[in-house]
């Protein structure tokens, strides 16, 4: 894997920045007055924390009412608060995190997944405001051969004196075969691998900060058809929704009408009701004006995006857009595309979201399934079961092994007399026929006995007869043979 590493400054703040800064030194430089005391009552739980979401086996990873039990008994430590004098300083304890973060930086992995000549190394440049794919350093499609292969970029960018450390994971190649059975586990192989890294480093005896590597989202490009999902589009976002969150995008939105792109966003969250898969869900907020924002960013799901690296003068001030002869298509704007809207929700609002997601969801599923023990059947043992005495678990065990071996061994018993009474059915049946063919046999032994018999009598008969009828002929030639004698006898 290829990496580059750029270095991006802004070097233009806004107003409201340098006002939030500005409000930000004021509230944690020391004094009384310099804005709310803090109130140890007051604990934050995010609203991530607050709300058990159900890992991939369908169980939690930590039940809702131990959770609230937590939560309250943490809460009743809290009641007795009191109100100190003066100020002690250890509200200003935001801002030590807030510029220990800030010295670290902050690190962010992206995955693009999408078929060839979807915009993907465009919208990332758009995204991030610069040429992360540049003419010298195109993207990785442009780069290596037509397969389905893991492609990662590492930039360093900083904007107010904020690093971000952001990694981009290409596939290119993904879905341009002819056969795109199993194309997706490069990208699985690819996750799983980052997850066991990040678990390998943190189980080691002696630990040290490593870089978080893990993909934090994923923005799948579904092509403008206005059919709705591919039969691969459903496929790979059902292998991965469990270990990534998804962001479904429509690419190249500039190619449908307003009402083509509305039925387009409605059937692909039909299909992808349909089929059960999980996207990225935004988290909920007790605000009612954050709940107003989240719910504009809801509606807008799938993101109908457009991508441009050129920047074009319109009207006097300098946009990022797409000129076509029918006229211009803004980018940055609202009311032509969803582009702002991803934007801000990707990095303004939900990047530190998104992480917490990656981190407390799918690399726990990760983390539970790699390191949970087996039974003796090679099935996971549920966490209830780890708190049984180890010699109690191996006698439950082996008593669940025994019973399973007696089970096996009635079912082969019973089998065997199946084949026993099988064996001796054919056995009977057999000795039936033989017993036909023997009688059988025997009456056409008696039937030729009886001919013979017949026969040997008639011989008998003919054959009296025939020596009768010769016995008289023999009387009478002795006669003339006497005469002849007696007349030679009387001539001498």
């Amino acid at each position: 894997m290829s990496q580059s590493y750029i270095v991006v400054q802004n070097q233009g703040s806004e107003i409201g920045d340098e006002l939030n800064a500005a409000k930000r030194e004021a509230f944690f430089k020391g004094g009384e007055n310099a804005g709310p005391k803090f109130d140890p009552s007051q604990r934050f739980v995010s609203d991530r924390e607050r709300i058990p979401r159900e890992p991939h086996g369908g169980h939690t990873l930590k039940d809702a009412d131990e959770r609230e039990k937590d939560y309250s008994r943490e809460k009743k430590y809290g009641e007795s608060t009191k109100e100190l004098d003066g100020y002690v300083g250890f509200a200003n304890l935001p801002n030590q995190v807030y510029r220990k973060s800030v010295k670290r930086g902050f690190e962010f992995t992206l995955m693009v997944v999408g078929e060839s000549g979807l915009g993907k190394s465009t919208l990332i440049n758009s995204l991030f405001l610069t040429d992360l794919y540049s003419a010298d350093y195109q993207g990785p499609s442009h780069r290596i051969q037509k397969t389905v292969k893991v492609e990662t970029t590492q930039c360093l960018l900083k904007e107010n004196g904020v690093q971000l450390n952001l990694t981009t994971v290409d596939t290119p190649g993904f879905g341009d075969a002819v056969d795109n059975s199993n194309c997706w586990q490069p990208v699985i192989d690819f996750i799983d691998s980052k997850y066991d890294e990040y678990l390998n480093a943190e189980s080691r005896v002696v630990r040290s900060p490593t870089p978080d590597t893990r993909v934090h989202a994923c923005l799948y490009f579904i092509a403008p058809t206005g059919h709705g999902l591919k039969p691969l589009d459903v496929e790979f976002m059902k292998r991965l929704h469990d270990k990534v969150n998804i962001i479904p995008l429509i690419s190249k939105a500039d190619s449908l009408t307003p009402d083509e792109c509305r039925e387009f966003k409605k059937t692909i969250l039909n299909e992808i009701a349909q089929h059960k898969i999980k996207i990225y869900e935004f988290p909920e907020c007790d605000d009612e004006e954050e709940n107003k924002i989240q719910k504009k960013l809801r509606d807008r799901v799938p993101f109908a995006v457009v991508g441009s690296n050129r920047v074009i003068e319109a009207g006097g001030k300098k946009v990022r857009g797409r000129q076509y002869p029918w006229g211009l298509v803004e980018v940055e704007n609202l009311e032509h595309n969803d582009f702002i809207a991803l934007r801000n929700m990707i990095i303004r609002t939900h990047m530190q979201d998104l992480k917490d997601v990656t981190n407390n969801v799918h690399y726990e599923n990760f983390r539970y399934n790699k390191l949970a023990p087996s039974s003796t059947d090679g099935n996971k043992i549920k966490p209830g079961s780890l708190s049984k005495d180890p010699l109690t678990q191996m006698a439950e065990e082996k008593k669940e092994h025994d019973n399973k071996m007696k089970k096996m061994e009635a079912e082969m018993e019973q089998v065997f007399e199946m084949k026993v009474q099988e064996k001796q059915a054919k056995l009977k049946e057999s000795e039936a026929d033989l017993q036909r063919r023997a009688e059988h046999m025997k009456k056409s032994l008696e039937q030729q006995q009886k001919e013979l018999e017949e026969k040997w009598k008639m011989f008998e008969k003919e054959k009296q007869q025939w020596e009768e009828s010769v016995g008289g002929s023999k009387g009478s030639q002795e006669n003339i043979k006497d005469t002849n004698k007696k007349n030679k006898k009387h001539l001498f």
